[in-house]
């Protein structure tokens, strides 16, 4: 054979070897957007554990671009961010701020209390997840897939004055974010204004035109509210059913290949253990610590939960939420909060 054919067929031959190795081992980049800056407890374990958990799990195929506190998108235009696939291929949407792209989604705020500690509460929402399919399919619709779900804090009653009897809030001034809730406080007599979340409700709480605030723990710390509005009524059964989607692109998602899928999927699996431990040293950290800072923090009493729930009228609420989506086409909405409703329960009793 002429030496020159065989030193073609040598170089064609190594050629292709490097593109198959260099194929084999080429870095996909998915870019993340967060609306809050990193450094919280969810940021954190969002980096620290599941976005380090898919570069390993992936043998470094997969590395994560992550663009933190807004930079690619806000809080409520997530899901239009990441439905477009343009911008950003996975993120955090909060179903909270988007109600009509997912109405299903709603029913967990629904719930003035739930489970008792964090580990109980995340395999509730992993049981629900998997159990009922209109979730995924809700998400599905609006192109997107969940690859995780994170929890937050507790909500937490600041209020400007001590023992703040809560089944009986008459002449008192509240701000809260959740519908659920606003219905829940003026239930037991309360009178709720909306005002943006910035640091003028401080100066509402300081000068007496707010009286108090239904806000996830964290949340109220973020803005100081606890000098202005030291008392603080909080449990880990004040749930807030606020769940935080790590979603992506539908399509991106399709476009990974089986074994990408698959260490995503495993990634997830080891992040789950550790949420609920988090949540709960998280929490004490942060009582700990607004308590040295001066807020006088009161556990609730079973009672005193029992006692909220029954003044909130969440029932109540919760058929009023039943018949708008029937009346939007949505006549699964019932059947579906009922059995939400059952493994809450379950989960409750365990």
């Amino acid at each position: 054979m002429n030496i020159n054919v065989m030193l073609s067929r040598s170089f064609t031959a190594f050629a292709l070897l490097t593109l198959s190795i260099g194929c084999a081992n080429a870095e996909t980049v998915l870019r993340y957007t967060d609306h809050e800056p990193y450094g919280n407890m969810r940021t954190r374990a969002i980096k620290t554990i599941f976005f380090a958990a898919i570069e390993k799990e992936s043998q470094g195929r997969l590395r994560i671009e992550a663009h933190w506190n807004g930079e690619l998108s806000t809080s409520y235009d997530a899901l239009h961010t990441l439905q477009e696939g343009k911008k950003a291929d996975i993120g955090i949407v909060v179903p909270e701020y988007t109600p009509e792209q997912l109405p299903l989604f709603q029913v967990f705020k629904s719930f003035p209390l739930g489970p008792d500690n964090g580990a109980k509460q995340s395999l509730f929402f992993q049981r629900v997840f998997k159990a009922i399919p209109e979730f995924d399919a809700e998400l599905a619709q609006n192109n997107l897939v969940n690859l995780q779900f994170f929890l937050g804090y507790p909500a937490a009653f600041f209020s400007t004055t001590s023992n703040m009897p809560l089944t009986h809030l008459q002449g008192t001034t509240w701000r809260t974010a959740s519908f659920w809730h606003q219905a829940y406080l003026e239930n037991a007599g309360g009178r709720v204004v909306k005002m943006p979340w910035n640091g003028q409700i401080t100066e509402a709480l300081k000068n007496g035109t707010l009286n108090g605030l239904l806000v996830n723990l964290d949340s109220g710390d973020d803005i100081h509210a606890q000098q202005a509005a030291k008392y603080i009524q909080l449990s880990p059964r004040l749930w807030m059913g606020h769940v935080y989607l790590l979603t992506m692109n539908k399509a991106r998602w399709n476009s990974l290949s089986a074994d990408d899928k698959a260490a995503i999927q495993r990634a997830a699996a080891q992040t789950q253990r550790q949420i609920g431990p988090l949540l709960d040293t998280s929490l004490r950290e942060m009582t700990d610590a607004m308590g040295k800072q001066g807020a006088a923090i009161t556990w609730l009493s079973p009672a005193q939960l029992q006692s909220w729930q029954h003044v909130s009228r969440y029932q109540q609420e919760q058929q009023k939420w039943v018949s708008a989506q029937e009346a939007k086409g949505r006549g699964d909405s019932g059947q579906i909060l009922s059995r939400v409703a059952t493994m809450l329960d379950a989960a409750m009793s365990q």
